[in-house]
Parts: structure tokens; sequence; C-alpha cells
């Protein structure tokens, strides 16, 4: 798609950034509650499935979103996931036993499968190639903020009404999310009519080799996020947090803050010295959460995570379409994505394997994330030689 602007601030950016947010708000409402939710159901032992059974499926989903996202358009794409996130709210008071969630799990992951891959390639359409940056660190204020207001919003809502309300409002937040995605218009130039052909994958329809540099920092910093979403509940609750929700509010604000100057400074410093630097500061986020003895030096660390993502998470996502060619971005963006859900997956898995139930664990598991994201650090400074990057 010809960009006819060079403003980024147009209202098909708009929309799609308001679509992100009610999108993220829509899933991520439920993470705080839902160890406690499965451990009621009495399926303790299976809280690191919370997080790695849905990126399960949105790992596997992503060749396929990826491939339907380069034939049939954008559009539809996003629309199908913010489409599974409104059934599955619906569906969670209906699946009550332990076997039934964890099934649930496993199709709700479709959603981030889908939606965020189309976003990612939409938002590259929109804008000016020297703009990548930028355009993907506003659009991730929008999509974190929802990330942040959505824990908040979901303790508040179980506190004072009931686990079930919270499931329907989050069906709620992903029919807003739809109904805006059908007033946008879309950006792929020639774009084909569904068939279940389409849904044939080879093995070149899987990975975009250009970009494994960027999907390898990816993969090894977003374990430390799946280790997050597994034990933090518990781990604020053991520090004297009443609201459970709160360590994703303080990390999303400060990341939030970050974004609106990290991706413009990729834009003009480079995608490798900006990633090199939030990796740093996520590695002592991590041990610095590890380390935490009290709820305030725990908020103190979440805002350095904050900082470190705010900064890591634009930049990379640039860089992830700095390397794809223009006629595969949807199977870069599904790449990248496939990437950052197995390490949350992993994240999620090793946290809940060496916790299950004993606290004592969760600060070996924050220096065990301190440690992989330095060795991602490790192989951006020896490992990748860089050729010529944005």
């Amino acid at each position: 798609m010809q960009k006819s602007s060079e403003s980024i601030y147009t209202l098909q950016f708009a929309l799609v950034c308001l679509s992100s947010f009610l999108f993220s708000a829509s899933f991520n409402m439920l993470i705080p509650e839902l160890p406690a939710y499965l451990t009621a159901m009495g399926g303790a032992h299976y809280k690191g499935l919370i997080i790695a059974l849905f990126t399960l499926t949105a790992g596997i989903s992503r060749p396929f979103s990826g491939k339907l996202t380069d034939t049939i358009g954008r559009v539809p794409v996003m629309a199908v996931g913010s489409i599974v996130c409104f059934v599955c709210g619906f569906l969670y008071p209906v699946l009550t036993t332990v076997a039934g969630f964890l099934l649930l799990r496993l199709v709700h992951g479709f959603s981030t499968g889908f939606k965020p891959t189309a976003t990612a390639a939409y938002v590259a359409d929109l804008v000016p190639v020297h703009r990548w940056g930028e355009a993907m660190g506003v659009h991730g204020v929008c999509f974190s903020t929802g990330l942040a207001i959505g824990p908040a919003i979901g303790s508040l809502i179980t506190d004072h009404f009931s686990i079930d309300i919270l499931f329907y409002s989050s069906s709620l937040f992903a029919l807003m999310s739809i109904v805006i995605l059908a007033n946008m218009k879309e950006t792929l130039p020639d774009k084909q009519k569904f068939k279940f052909s389409l849904l044939k994958i080879s093995r070149k329809d899987i990975i975009e080799w250009r970009v494994i540099p960027a999907t390898v920092i990816i993969f090894m910093s977003y374990i430390s996020y799946g280790a997050i979403l597994t034990v933090i509940s518990d781990w604020s609750g053991h520090l004297g947090t009443s609201n459970k929700g709160m360590f994703f509010m303080v990390f999303t604000v400060t990341s939030l803050l970050i974004r609106f100057v990290a991706g413009k400074a990729s834009d003009q410093y480079g995608r490798i010295v900006i990633l090199k630097i939030s990796l740093v500061l996520l590695a002592v986020a991590m041990l610095w959460v590890g380390l935490a003895g009290s709820s305030f030096s725990l908020m103190a660390a979440s805002a350095l995570y904050g900082i470190a993502t705010g900064m890591l998470s634009p930049t990379a996502t640039a860089w992830t379409v700095d390397l794809s060619d223009p006629e595969h971005r949807g199977k870069a963006m599904a790449t990248m994505y496939i990437a950052l859900e197995a390490g949350i997956g992993i994240g999620a898995l090793l946290a809940g394997w060496l916790f299950i139930t004993d606290v004592s664990m969760i600060p070996v598991i924050f220096y065990c994330c301190s440690g992989v994201t330095l060795l991602a650090l490790l192989y951006l400074q020896y490992g990748y030689k860089a050729k010529k990057l944005v």
C-alpha cells in the first residue's frame, strides 16, 4: 500500500490502536484471577498451564494467521482474534471442571495467535518506513494500556461482583473491538477470497528466516514475562500487595511512558543500541523482583521492568519489520510472535514447575530469568553481526 502521507496519525491508525486496546484488556483482565479460580476447582498443580496452554495454541496458529494475513487481508484475520475472545468469555462460566477450563485456555490462545499478527502487518502498511519504530511504539502504548487496565479492572470486578461477571466483561471488551474492526479499511492490495486450501501449511509458510536474529532476542526476553504471568500474583500477595493486578498496572504505566520515546529513539539511533540497553535493564529488573522484600520494593522493580519492556517491545518489532520481505510481512510477524509465545510458554511452564505452592522458590525463578536475559545480551553483543540496520 502506498503511503500518501508522512504522518502516522490517521483515522485508520487511531482505529487499529483503539481496537488493540480493547482486545488486550479483554484477555488480560482475566490473568490475575485465573490462578485462584483454577485452585478453587482443585487444579493448583496446573497453574503453569494457564499461560502455557494459551501460548501453545497462539504459537501453533501463527503460521496460519501469517499466511492468511498475506492472502485474505489484515482486517479479517484481526477480526478472528477478537471473535475468539468474545466467545470464550461466555464459555468460562459453563466449563467449570479443571479439564474444561484447560481446554478453554487452549481455544482462547487462538485469539492472540491471530489478531496481533495481522495488526503488526496493518500498522507497517499504514506508516512511512522511516517511522516504523515510532508507530510500533505508539501502537504499543495503546496495547499496553489495555494490559495495564485489564488486570486492575479484572480484580475490581471479581472483588465487587463475581468471577462470572468478569468473564462476561471480557466478552464485552472483545465485542467493542470487533465493532471497531468493522469500520477499518483493508491495506492488502491484492487480497484473495478465503478458501480452505489456504489453511494448508508447508514448511516454507512457517518461518521467515530473514527475521531470526530478532526472534532470538524476543524469545529469550519473553521467558521472563511467562514467569511473571504465572507466579507474580502469589509473590505480590506474599509481600503484602492486596490488589493482584497492581504489579501489572505499575509496570505497564512506566512502559507506556517510555514507549513514547523508545520507538522514535530506535529510528534515530538504531535498533541494536536500544535493544542492548533494554536487555540490561530487564536483567536488573528480574533480579530485583526476586530480591524484593516488601510490596514497595516489588512495585519499584515492576517500574523498572516496565521501562525495559517499553524500550524492548517496539524496537524488536520494528527490527523484525526491517529484516522482513514486504511481500511476506504477515509471515515475518507470525514468526516473531511464534518466538514470543514460545518464550512466554516456556517461562510459564518452568515457573509453574518450580513453584507449584512453595513461595520460597519464586526468587529462584526470577534469578533464572535474569540469567536468560543476560544470555540474550551476549548473543546481541557477540553472536549477531549486523549488516545494515535502520
